[in-house]
């Protein structure tokens, strides 16, 4: 009997934003157990590791930085790091990302293909994010549609750009039919008959 070769799976990838939360949700948990010090030591830990890997992916996007630079054509990998959630996420997450918010905005919109939105403004100072359906299927006034676009945002504005804490989504107003005004004759009941002499005689 032949063996029978099987192909590994690549494991999925975890999301950066339920990783933080679970992070924090364990923090809690030892918190409120009333051990001190244990909770000082997990808390300790999580600064370590953050630190350690921070470090370097710091590393990585210099190297990458410096080795585009001198090759002087495109932007290579970095762009593909740039161009990953995960990467991403964790760029973001320690303030590494060469991207300014609004690109980062961009990039998160177009990461969202199923539902059309156009960026208007961005409030830095209230984190909110103003948007405008672009598309039927998110003009159609539908609140389920509106729902799932703004959802879908959401989602990917939580890798991309994680300072955006509100999001505002308009939707396109629809366009008015132009009004035709018709020109005919008027009734003949209407029509004038005779002149200003003719007026005066009767």
């Amino acid at each position: 009997m032949s063996a029978q070769t099987t192909t590994a799976r690549p494991a999925p990838a975890p999301n950066a934003e339920q990783a933080g939360r679970r992070v924090e949700e364990i923090l809690e948990h030892l918190a409120a157990t009333g051990d001190a010090e244990t909770a000082a030591a997990a808390e300790e830990l999580v600064r370590v590791l953050m630190d350690f890997y921070g470090a370097g992916l710091a590393r990585i996007v210099e190297l990458l930085g410096t080795r585009v630079a001198s090759a002087g054509s495109g932007s290579g990998g970095l762009t593909g790091l740039l161009e990953d959630d995960l990467v991403t996420s964790l760029l973001v997450l320690h303030d590494l990302h060469p991207e300014d918010t609004v690109t980062r905005i961009a990039r998160a919109l177009a990461d969202v293909q199923s539902h059309a939105v156009e960026l208007v403004a961005f409030d830095e100072a209230t984190g909110t994010l103003h948007l405008r359906s672009a598309g039927a299927d998110t003009g159609c006034g539908c609140p389920s549609t509106a729902a799932a676009a703004r959802t879908a945002v959401e989602t990917a504005l939580a890798c991309y750009a994680p300072e955006v804490t509100s999001v505002d989504l308009a939707e396109q107003p629809a366009e008015r039919a132009p009004v035709l005004l018709q020109i005919g004759n008027a009734p003949p009941g209407n029509a004038p008959t005779g002149g200003p002499d003719e007026a005066r005689t009767r």
